[in-house]
């Protein structure tokens, strides 16, 4: 009996001699600024009791998947621009790592999987430095991260980044000071990535920053969730695209809500909208593209000094109402890949214009109208400097129907006469509108 018991205690010393071995494995101090940093792929597989509590938790049931409205036939053709990752709204939580935030202590994601963030903290950046073939998935369960001066989530490496919120929950990402650079990177966001970054889920996502909100410097995508920005300077900000397909979606901010630009390359650039529904207040421009904004569905409104602003504006589809001070919507030379056109095929388009020298649609190009409603309130309904075709669709001015896209502004291309270019109402012999 007595060789039996002390076998017992020397087997329980053995089991917590290896626990405390395997936890001390976890942790390495690798911080310049004397942070924790925990590499959580290290803890793939080691379910504590508390982690498979937060996995029954945040169990999101059956899989969810957003259906895009998208459109092939558009400037964009778009039918393939959203895979099937990307409109699942939950995720695989079979082989997740689990992470509970401890303010000061840095997270560091090397490979490709599934991380699940909850608690609270403060001064915690979770950066993700995979391979580029690695796909990184992580899982905002009522995760609140609070930073004076560097992103609470960082991207630096990855094939693409999925950051999805859990249904249920609620996450809250803040960056309060001035944003510090890494090296010659200036990380000026909330959720700042150098790939390709995807914001979906379930749940809601509220971010506040000094700066930008979520800046991606590859192609950026909404397809679901529920997101609250609110930025000193632009609220969704990317270098070559973004697509939004679904979502709740309010951004306030002191500079552009929406905003794609690439210093580089002004042959990218673009905004394409199938589906959600967005809540924009700017200080600039509500939706600034480079290259081409386009909306095939969805419910989009916008209260700006400038409305919706690209070289190509085309309007296939959805809801969209803009209070502007400036233009409400402008299609002006921001790239030379493309003609300078605003085109109206289908949906709705209502403008209420301020006072002064403004414009309700101002194309520095042509004006083509195929299709849809547009209703404008305001001094000026059209400003176009190339030619204005009308073979569709309703347009109401100051509450009245008419049959003739009149250049108001009598400035285009260094002319004075009205009827620039030419127009007539839907029927007449100039022909429906051009692909340009």
């Amino acid at each position: 009996m007595k060789k039996k018991t002390i076998a017992i205690i020397l087997a329980l010393a053995l089991a917590l001699s290896l626990a405390a071995c395997g936890s001390a494995k976890e942790e390495e101090n690798t911080s310049d600024t004397g942070n924790t940093a925990v590499t959580v792929s290290e803890k793939k597989g080691k379910k504590t009791e508390t982690e498979s509590v937060q996995e029954s938790v945040i169990q999101q049931g059956e899989e969810v998947v957003t259906n895009a409205n998208v459109s092939s036939q558009g400037a964009i053709g778009a039918s393939d621009l959203f895979t099937d990752r990307d409109l699942t709204q939950t995720a695989d939580l079979t082989d997740a790592v689990y992470y509970t935030l401890s303010s000061g202590e840095y997270i560091s994601i090397t490979s490709a999987g599934v991380y699940v963030i909850s608690g609270s903290a403060e001064d915690v950046t979770i950066t993700v430095d995979a391979t580029d073939e690695d796909k990184v998935q992580i899982v905002l369960s009522g995760a609140e991260i609070t930073n004076k001066d560097f992103p609470c989530i960082y991207v630096k490496n990855a094939d693409k980044v999925f950051v999805t919120t859990a249904q249920g929950t609620t996450s809250s990402l803040t960056v309060s000071g001035n944003f510090t650079e890494d090296g010659t990177t200036n990380t000026d966001a909330v959720i700042f990535s150098k790939d390709d970054l995807v914001v979906n889920g379930l749940g809601t996502l509220k971010v506040s920053s000094s700066d930008n909100g979520i800046s991606c410097k590859d192609d950026l995508k909404v397809t679901g969730g529920t997101l609250v920005i609110n930025a000193e300077d632009c609220g969704l900000e990317a270098n070559d695209s973004i697509s939004i397909a679904d979502g709740d979606i309010t951004i306030t901010a002191q500079n552009d809500a929406v905003h794609c630009e690439n210093d580089d390359d002004y042959s990218v650039g673009s905004v394409y909208i199938c589906g959600g529904t967005l809540k924009l207040t700017a200080g600039d421009d509500g939706i600034h593209a480079t290259t081409i904004f386009q909306i095939d569905g969805g419910n989009v409104t916008v209260t700006a000094a400038e409305g919706i602003e690209a070289t190509w504006v085309q309007i296939n589809g959805g809801d969209v109402s803009v209070t502007a001070t400036d233009d409400g919507v402008n299609a002006a030379k921001k790239s030379t890949a493309y003609t300078v056109l605003f085109e109206m095929n289908d949906g709705t388009l209502k403008v209420s214009m301020g006072q002064g020298d403004t414009d309700a649609i101002d194309s520095n190009g042509n004006i083509v109208v195929s299709g849809g409603t547009i209703n404008i309130t305001g001094q000026s309904s059209f400003d176009y400097d190339g030619t204005a075709q009308y073979s569709g669709g309703t347009i109401i001015v100051n509450g009245q129907t008419v049959n003739a896209i009149t250049n108001q502004m009598m400035g285009g291309m260094g002319g004075m006469q009205q009827n620039h270019g030419g127009q007539m109402g839907p029927g007449g012999n100039q022909g429906g509108p051009r692909r340009w």
